[in-house]
């Protein structure tokens, strides 16, 4: 059975893409526990991130740079946080969350309630 995370590569569920390329696909959390908080995934799915052939590995990580560092140029933010729990969705994903400070990336935390159009807004801003 597809992830939802395939089904939004596949373009089944839509989503705010951030960036693609052939083997990934950046796109913005719809429950995001600060605005820009950006989830990184292959496109082949693997449910455990050490699960990920290395060579696909180290690919998937430069890649999650190359958005962070677009999220943190658009983003008021002192640094981009990353976490991987791999416990919420069956592929393998990374989060990259703006942070001021460490307090940002509790996952305990309420997550934002932002309307698709704000969502949009924020995904134009960084793909500015």
């Amino acid at each position: 059975m597809s992830s939802i995370f395939s089904k939004i590569v596949s373009g089944e569920i839509p989503s705010h893409k951030i960036a693609e390329n052939d083997d990934f696909y950046a796109f913005l959390d719809i429950s995001p526990l600060k605005e820009g908080h950006t989830l990184v995934i292959p496109k082949k799915e693997t449910d455990y991130i050490f699960d990920v052939q290395d060579d696909e590995f180290q690919k998937l990580w430069l890649f999650a740079k190359s958005v962070a560092k677009k999220v943190e140029a658009a983003i008021e933010c002192k640094r981009i946080g990353v976490a991987v729990v791999g416990l919420e969705v069956a592929h393998a994903h990374i989060h990259l969350i703006p942070i001021n400070s460490v307090a940002d990336m509790n996952f305990a935390n309420p997550k934002l309630d932002i309307s698709q159009e704000r969502l949009a807004e924020i995904a134009a801003k960084i793909n500015a």
